[in-house]
């Protein structure tokens, strides 16, 4: 091989290490800001960085020997700083590290379980509600046009949202990695023709997402109380809050990506055309109003 063409090659690839290198430092520095937005640690870096660089530019302009020499010295001893100044944000950040590499499994139960509690509550008081947890199918679009969140998902959070004198309970929430994400969210009305004139607009709304989206919805009727799952375009009726853990668990929970068939989701189906399996009551549709709407 000739020298010129060996030159190249490596050229070439001390070039890629050092734009990979320069990648990563950019982007743990981006996750370190980011995950520092909001609290007061991230005045305390700014105002450590701001202040230190503006004290070396007037000792390196002014020639303050003894203070530069004591800001280097400041500098070899950052990392101490950092680590007694930002000892509760660092404990958090492994904390959550630790969680999200061992104990995924257990935090998605424990938000099926706050989910359940939610929902069997709203049922009981007949508040109508619709929640559709995202997987691997994004609903970017939907969310954009929403009222966006970023909170942590809890019994009594998703209850407040969809109490009748809520301003956010007209409309869907949206989940994504156990967080609520958005609220009064428009979802799609099924468009498919064979539906019973007699539901409503919730479940069409919950069936319309399903079809477009591999998500998992859960309906509260306002009409009924009962509680409804929709997944792949297939709607289940008059579950218990016992059944609809059982059904959000095999979902959720699941790593197998074709398990969520319709067998899986309906179990053997009573009506011949497979699409919706019905228990219990139905809700009246009204047309004129949007899909969560009662």
């Amino acid at each position: 091989m000739p020298w010129s063409m060996m030159f190249s090659w490596n050229s070439v690839l001390d070039f890629v290490r050092v734009a990979v290198e320069f990648l990563l430092i950019a982007f743990v520095i981006y996750k370190i800001l980011y995950y520092l937005r909001g609290t007061r640690a991230v005045n305390v870096l700014a105002g450590l960085v701001v202040g230190g660089l503006m004290l070396y530019l007037i000792a390196d302009f002014l020639e303050f020997t003894v203070v530069r020499w004591l800001l280097d010295g400041f500098m070899s001893l950052m990392a101490f700083t950092i680590i007694v100044i930002f000892q509760p944000e660092l404990r958090r950040a492994f904390a959550q590290l630790g969680s999200y590499m061992f104990f995924r499994r257990n935090r998605k139960k424990e938000t099926i379980h706050e989910l359940v509690a939610a929902v069997n509550s709203m049922a009981s008081r007949r508040c109508g509600a619709i929640i559709a947890i995202e997987r691997r199918i994004g609903m970017r679009a939907i969310v954009d046009d929403a009222v966006k969140l970023d909170c942590k998902l809890s019994n009594l959070l998703i209850q407040s949202i969809f109490y009748p004198n809520s301003p956010l309970h007209d409309g869907a929430v949206i989940i994504r990695n156990e967080r609520i994400v958005a609220a009064r969210a428009i979802l799609p009305l099924s468009r498919e023709v064979n539906l019973s004139r007699t539901m409503g607009t919730r479940h069409r709304a919950a069936l319309g997402i399903t079809e477009e989206t591999d998500a998992v919805v859960v309906v509260v009727s306002e009409e009924t109380g009962d509680i409804s799952i929709a997944c792949r375009g297939a709607i289940m009726r008059g579950l218990s809050g016992n059944s609809l853990e059982n059904e959000l668990n095999k979902l959720l929970l699941s790593n197998d990506e074709a398990a969520d068939t319709l067998t899986d989701i309906l179990g053997n189906l009573d009506e011949p055309e497979g699409k919706v399996n019905f228990h219990g009551d139905e809700e009246p549709i009204q047309s004129s109003q949007h899909p969560e709407d009662k």
